[in-house]
């Protein structure tokens, strides 16, 4: 009989890392909650902007979402992974100092954003607002988080990884793989930049990384962490670790498809509008299969949901989970989404998910963490379950008063009457009706925000009855050359052949054309019955196949990039192939060769002019697209509103895409032309004189301050390096076609006596307003200012 001594060494875990990230995170979170419930008061009362363009709600709004998501979850998550990887690979991170520059790195991203949103320094695309030398610093910051925490795992004391780590992984590889492709741009400045994306090709980028983020910043890293802190708190093991297994793979693999029912009824090909909803409907099963297994954990644990706070908080997070990831698939549906797409009922949605689950599970973190990292009890658990009971009235009242008044909006707006033309045509109606439902809002995000400052309190107290805790435990000292034998073979195993064979035939499958595709198809088929077959005949040695996987970060970190590479290059690839096929410049000479392209070309978007693109910059920068899109959907109710439904070309020279996801006022699209110059004036100055119960920020600004013509020929470059189809005679003429036109709307504004600078902002915006859904228009037709279209006075009633 042999006996095998085992070495052991101590490990002591570095906390400070853990400290640092938990006390940000309550920091951001207070200033998060604070600008949103000061933007939900914006809604109910103009009055809240308070004149400055600072602080006005179009750059606000980004800073709240930014804050909430990135500043507060993400330093949440950032606590919970240093604290929860440590542990479960029983090693200290791999590095002390990239742990600090992780840490410090991010905080200066986040103060960064802070500065540049209030200067309206921003991309123009939804959860992607940073500025291009704010993006470099991101991949540099999360490159170097991926470092620590792949050097960790490679480091580890523990023969297997933990369910819990297998989101963290698919977090690092996916956002990393999103962000990149995402902020793709051409910068013209240090704080301006062009995506190299544009129309629908944007569209379809930005929503595969929009609502990716939301899946892999969102979703996967608290699921990760319910994994862990769940268990802790109840202490109890995971319900089932096989339902794990199925829901972490059926999870990250379908989700990367889902991002198209963002775009339902737009201008996105209408085949990649059906891959998004089927998915998203899919995504049903994954999610609540996690839900399942978070509150199922609980048993014979049920008692202490009387008694502890903490697991008052993970049972709703866990709950809410379950509610948004039910109404998200519901929301994908087209019949569904025709009704609440654009509507509050998004808003009520995403807050749903952001409060209930994202704000909850972390707060139950912090209430678990603290009292350990401090070495002592949680100050207060009265207070702790005053805060539970006060957040969770917040969040009803938020998300109901949501959901109200985003269905009542939608039947608003599609509400015809027995003629069958618009029952409702004043747009500025609906808003009012939903005033009560704001002021609702309003309360709702108070009293989430009070939840908050109790918390602050009681964990500052908690933190002063105790002192720094250090942690030590005596652990095995692991084989340095596990992770390594055997992954070569790993990656060579059939298992990893047929998903390798799956992934490359779906993306042939994707940009394959009529003919070939077929065939691809077939052979996909062929394909996932052999693994079918493969798995039916040989149970045990999968089972034994996998069982490695977990022992072989590499390996599993691989499979994990496969399974969320494959859905986004089927949806992104051939969309990008199919528009880039598309003339950005239809002639007279090709329509004659081919007339099918004559629809095309009456609807091909021309190059904006110098001051239309200047226009387009500042609205772009005052964050408009919070609230109008220019998108008009192929409905009856939306084309009597807002005129013909929008096409695929009018928007290919778009950079960045402008079809927006909300509309507090009117779509954009076909404006151009329906209002003279001096409506659109007074809209600007004051939206109370045109539209009196506007809730809309007055942006007298635009007046005072002024544009410089040079900056918009380098930008005209620019664009004409991502196909925008300017000419030389274009670029020499920029600065002179800049002010003709511009001296066109001041001489009109001039005749109703009102005096204003060529290159102010104000002429831009008037020009950019007028050119759209119009075309370019010679100098001296309706709406360029030298003439006054018929009819557009009597229309103001219809604004925002």
């Amino acid at each position: 009989m042999s006996v095998t001594n085992t070495q052991m060494k101590t490990v002591i875990y570095d906390d400070n890392i853990v400290r640092a990230f938990s006390i940000v995170t309550i920091v951001w979170g207070v200033i998060a909650f604070l600008v949103g419930v000061l933007i939900a008061s914006q809604l109910s009362f103009w009055q809240a902007n308070f004149g400055l363009e600072w602080l006005s709600y179009g750059r606000l709004r980004q800073l709240h979402t930014n804050a909430a998501i990135f500043a507060f979850v993400g330093n949440g998550m950032f606590a919970g992974i240093y604290y929860s990887t440590q542990r479960l690979l029983k090693t200290r991170m791999a590095s002390d100092l990239l742990s600090k520059i992780n840490f410090w790195g991010y905080q200066l991203i986040i103060l960064a954003a802070a500065i540049s949103f209030p200067m309206g320094w921003t991309q123009g695309k939804e959860y992607a607002e940073l500025i291009w030398p704010i993006d470099l610093l991101v991949v540099v910051v999360w490159v170097i988080f991926a470092v620590n925490f792949f050097w960790t795992l490679a480091r580890r004391n523990e023969r297997n990884l933990y369910v819990a780590l297998w989101f963290y992984i698919a977090t690092i590889v996916t956002i990393a793989v999103l962000y990149v492709v995402n902020n793709l741009s051409l910068p013209t400045s240090l704080v301006h930049s062009y995506p190299i994306f544009g129309g629908v090709q944007d569209a379809i980028v930005q929503w595969w990384y929009g609502h990716n983020a939301v899946a892999f910043f969102l979703t996967t890293p608290p699921l990760g962490l319910m994994y862990y802190f769940l268990v802790k708190a109840a202490d109890r093991p995971v319900y089932s670790y096989r339902l794990s297994i199925v829901h972490f793979w059926s999870l990250i693999f379908l989700y990367i498809w889902a991002g198209p029912h963002h775009l339902l009824y737009t201008s996105l090909p209408n085949w990649a509008q059906t891959l998004g909803m089927i998915f998203s409907i899919m995504l049903w099963a994954p999610s609540w299969g996690g839900m399942l297994n978070g509150l199922l954990t609980l048993r014979g644990a049920w008692d202490k949901l009387r008694t502890d706070p903490v697991i008052k908080f993970f049972v709703v997070a866990v709950t809410f989970y379950g509610m948004a990831t039910f109404e998200g698939p519901l929301l994908a549906i087209k019949s569904v989404n025709a009704l609440g797409h654009y509507t509050d009922w998004i808003i009520g949605h995403v807050h749903s998910g952001t409060l209930g689950w994202n704000s909850f599970m972390t707060f139950g973190i912090l209430y678990w963490l603290i009292p350990r990292l401090y070495g002592t009890k949680l100050y207060s658990l009265k207070m702790a379950n005053a805060h539970f009971w006060i957040g969770t009235v917040g969040i009803l009242l938020y998300v109901t008063s949501m959901w109200i008044g985003g269905v009542s909006q939608g039947l608003f707006w599609r509400a015809l009457g027995p003629d069958g033309f618009l029952k409702y045509p004043d747009f500025i109606e609906g808003l009012s009706n939903s005033r009560a439902m704001y002021q609702t809002r309003l309360a709702g995000g108070s009293l989430f925000l009070l939840g908050i400052v109790l918390m602050i309190f009681n964990l500052i107290r908690t933190a002063r009855q105790g002192k720094p805790a250090t942690v030590s435990v005596e652990v095995p000292v692991a084989n340095r050359n596990r992770d390594g034998e055997g992954a070569l073979a790993l990656l060579t195993s059939a298992p990893m052949m047929f998903m390798v064979a799956i992934v490359v035939l779906g993306i042939i499958f994707g940009c394959a054309g009529p003919v070939i595709s077929p065939l691809v198809l077939a052979l996909f088929i062929v394909v996932v019955v052999a693994v079918i077959i493969s798995y039916g005949l040989h149970k045990k040695r999968w089972a034994h196949w996998y069982g490695l996987v977990e022992r072989h970060a590499l390996v599993f970190t691989i499979m994990s990039l496969l399974a969320i590479l494959i859905g986004g290059a089927v949806e992104i690839v051939p969309t990008l192939v199919a528009s880039n096929r598309i003339p950005l410049e239809i002639t007279d000479e090709m329509v004659a060769e081919n007339p099918a392209m004559a629809e095309s070309a009456r609807w091909m978007q021309k190059p904006y002019s110098p001051l239309e693109l200047a226009g387009r910059d500042l609205y772009i920068t005052e964050g408009c697209y919070s609230c109008h899109s220019q998108m008009i959907r192929p409905f009856r109710h939306e084309v009597l509103r807002y005129g013909d439904y929008s096409r695929l070309e009018e928007s290919l020279l778009d950079h960045p895409f402008q079809w927006g996801s909300k509309r507090t006022g009117l779509d954009l699209a076909r404006v151009g032309g329906k209002y003279d110059n001096l409506w659109h004036y007074l809209h600007f100055m004051d939206p109370r004189s045109t539209s009196p119960a506007s809730n809309m920020p007055a942006y007298s600004h635009f007046k005072t301050k002024t544009l410089d013509p040079a900056v918009y020929t380098g930008r005209m470059r620019a664009l004409g390096k991502l196909g925008t189809p300017y000419s030389d005679e274009d670029f020499a003429l920029a600065e002179q076609r800049f002010l003709s036109q511009g001296k066109l709307i001041v001489d009109y504004l001039a005749g109703n006596d009102v005096n204003v600078e060529t290159n102010s902002q104000m002429v831009a915006m008037i020009a950019y307003m007028q050119r759209l859904g119009r075309g370019p228009q010679p100098l001296g037709a309706p709406g360029d200012g030298s003439a006054l279209d018929a009819g557009a006075a009597n229309t103001a009633t219809a604004s925002r």
